[in-house]
């Protein structure tokens, strides 16, 4: 198979054909080794081919190129993932134009249920919290968080995720290029504990014209896409657009009806998006469509350890149990566990000093890994 990647990684980097084309000269040729050594007149016998892609296709830069980056992704450990391989996400397999090929650094597990998370870059404070408490939840019960691993939004729920189970990042460059810079070590991680994917060959720098294309990958994985503040003009509305057309579920984070962040979400809640005060909002949405059963056996046998529980007082421990499903703020831990505000913060101080749980930004508890 080794060998015959050379054809798959020509095919999917030459400029120009895309990934309905490919589909198309794949049903045509049945495999990308017969395209590579088709004829000119074999060619032409594709119909939906035009003299620029025949000429693409006959140029030779593009099968030197092909083999530059199957030598740097062999040399950086990048996996790569045909669309006929076992393990080639499911739910990405049966959008419209899937990309014939992934790049990937870390490893993608066949079957594997997961659910996209995205948002603005320039989030605010409640966004990046609601992101990061959302998928540090979401990872913790068996789905794989997806996300763009952009500035803002997208960076949260990676790290939401990386602390609780698997999660995908999927850049708009080649796998080789930490895209934003700052990201660097966030991208190591990820690729340890899920993956790094790009339909884009090593090198390839993170062009404006990448993005919206990646997208269509993000919603395309997922089996519901979640939206945590968007501008009215925005990167997730176009996730949330494809999401729409590749007939999966979308859900929105409701915020102030004043901040320029929520008009693209609150408009989306009016349009009909699923709106998501906590976790539970989207879990109870994909059991009812049947996708998710395995989901609802991992949330309801969860268990904690009980020697998290030893030497608790009863109300110590009723806050804790408030915990096992998702970090909360201080606020939903007072309404959930019943207990006043100055009970709440006399039991949170005990609590951590015992250990039990810790605080993350934004007033935000959980219990200590």
């Amino acid at each position: 198979m080794e060998d015959e990647l050379i054809y798959w990684v020509w095919l999917n980097s030459i400029p120009g054909l895309g990934s309905v084309k490919c589909g198309q000269l794949l049903k045509f040729f049945e495999h990308p080794k017969n395209i590579w050594c088709a004829s000119e007149a074999e060619l032409n016998k594709a119909s939906f081919l035009n003299r620029q892609g025949i000429n693409s296709l006959m140029n030779g830069k593009y099968r030197e190129d092909a083999m530059k980056h199957l030598k740097v992704a062999k040399e950086q450990k990048i996996n790569i993932i045909t669309i006929r391989d076992e393990n080639y996400p499911y739910y990405l397999k049966n959008i419209y134009d899937p990309p014939i090929i992934l790049f990937v650094r870390g490893n993608i597990l066949k079957n594997e249920k997961c659910i996209a998370i995205v948002g603005a870059r320039r989030a605010t404070s409640y966004g990046q919290k609601m992101a990061e408490t959302l998928s540090y939840a979401l990872a913790g019960i068996g789905l794989t968080v997806v996300s763009g691993m952009a500035r803002g939004i997208d960076t949260n729920a990676h790290k939401g995720a990386v602390q609780t189970g698997r999660t995908i990042g999927v850049l708009g460059c080649g796998t080789d290029i930490a895209y934003p810079p700052e990201n660097r070590g966030l991208i190591s991680e990820v690729a340890k504990n899920g993956a790094v994917i790009s339909e884009y060959p090593p090198g390839t720098p993170p062009l404006p014209s990448n993005f919206p294309a990646r997208n269509r990958i993000i919603s395309g994985m997922a089996i519901g896409v979640v939206v945590i503040e968007a501008g009215e003009r925005s990167g997730s509305l176009i996730t949330a657009e494809f999401a729409l057309e590749q007939g999966r579920e979308v859900f929105a984070v409701p915020g102030n009806i004043n901040s320029i962040n929520s008009k693209g979400t609150n408009r989306l809640i009016k349009d009909g998006a699923k709106i998501v005060t906590s976790v539970e909002d989207i879990l109870e949405e994909l059991i009812n469509y049947g996708i998710t059963d395995n989901v609802r056996s991992i949330k309801n046998d969860k268990t904690f350890d009980e020697a998290l529980f030893k030497g608790l007082s009863s109300d110590e421990r009723r806050l804790v149990e408030c915990l096992k499903l998702e970090p909360l703020h201080i606020d939903e831990l007072t309404r959930k566990s019943g207990f006043s505000v100055k009970v709440v913060g006399s039991l949170l101080v005990m609590l951590e000093l015992k250990g039990v749980i810790e605080q993350i930004p934004g007033k935000v508890f959980k219990i200590k890994d």
